[in-house]
């Protein structure tokens, strides 16, 4: 099973902090490296990860706050300064490519860059034989998206009784991989004798918007759940009024998603240093959360 790594390069919100900078996030799946969200920073933020931002294969953004898209004029310099070759696919809500147009205007670019702008809504934004990326609208104050990757189910050979037939190295294993049942030595045999059904794995992120009942749904059953937890239980109120999720509307879209694992980030500066009392109000609703931050790596295998 390939791996799936999630880098957290960014995890703050509104105002950047010394632990937290502005939202980026990097999940990194055979030879795609899609990075979701470019916060001012965020090219610091590949360089400190050890980690090489040309190797990006496609930018999803949720939307043109400044917060979530101030680091894209300096990533695409970067990139066309070190003679990036591939195109970059830049996905993002109805207005993308009037925006990036005009904040590329700003400054006097050097070089060139091959990229694609592919503006969506709620749909599947891209898909191949291994994985989609859906899209879901969410409730901001301006177009805002939710993203969801979803790893496709494969058909596994069982190795031990393709081993016992003799057949490790035949050209009958497309068949069976394609299940097909296969005739061996005047037999029959089942494909589904041989094989077993891998399911796919989802990573789902959930930013920057007030909470409504069809968010769990989009991100049912997540391995991993990103989410904003921009304002304390307490503050639900205000959430409210700025169209942000509490900690308990990120616990809550977990807990009835049934996700495996929450990670909660974009917290208000005013929680810096709260991580715990952030972490244990989610708690108390969803078990498994976790506050991310910045450089925090996990790897589902």
């Amino acid at each position: 099973m390939e791996p799936i790594k999630i880098t957290f390069l960014g995890t703050g919100s509104a105002i950047p902090t010394k632990l937290h900078n502005h939202p980026a996030i990097l999940l990194s799946y055979k030879n795609e490296n899609i990075l979701f969200d470019c916060g001012e920073g965020t090219q610091r933020q590949f360089r400190y990860a050890d980690l090489s931002a040309s190797k990006i294969t496609r930018l999803f953004i949720t939307h043109w706050h400044g917060d979530h898209i101030l680091g894209i004029p300096g990533l695409l310099q970067t990139l066309a300064l070190n003679s990036y070759q591939k195109k970059l696919h830049i996905y993002g809500p109805r207005g993308t490519s009037h925006h990036l147009s005009n904040i590329l205007r700003m400054f006097i670019f050097e070089g060139a860059i091959d990229y694609e702008i592919h503006e969506i809504s709620s749909e599947t934004a891209f898909e191949n034989s291994d994985f989609k990326i859906e899209a879901k609208e969410l409730s901001h104050s301006t177009k805002c998206l939710a993203y969801s990757f979803v790893e496709k189910d494969k058909l596994r050979l069982k190795k031990d009784k393709i081993k016992k037939l003799k057949l490790p190295n035949s050209p009958l294993l497309k068949e069976i991989q394609q299940g097909k049942d296969i005739t061996l030595n005047g037999k029959k045999i089942k494909a589904k004798s041989l094989t077993y059904l891998q399911e796919g794995r989802k990573v789902s992120l959930v930013l920057d918007t007030s909470y409504n009942e069809s968010i769990p749904i989009f991100v049912k059953n997540s391995n991993i759940l990103i989410a904003e937890s921009t304002y304390s239980s307490e503050e639900a109120e205000l959430a409210k009024e700025k169209m942000h999720l509490t900690t308990k509307d990120a616990a809550t879209i977990a807990k009835k998603a049934k996700a495996e694992q929450l990670y909660l980030v974009h917290l208000s500066q005013k929680h810096e240093h709260l991580p715990n009392l952030i972490e244990k109000e989610a708690k108390s609703i969803f078990k498994n959360t976790k506050v991310a931050k910045d450089l925090d790596i996990i790897e589902i295998g």
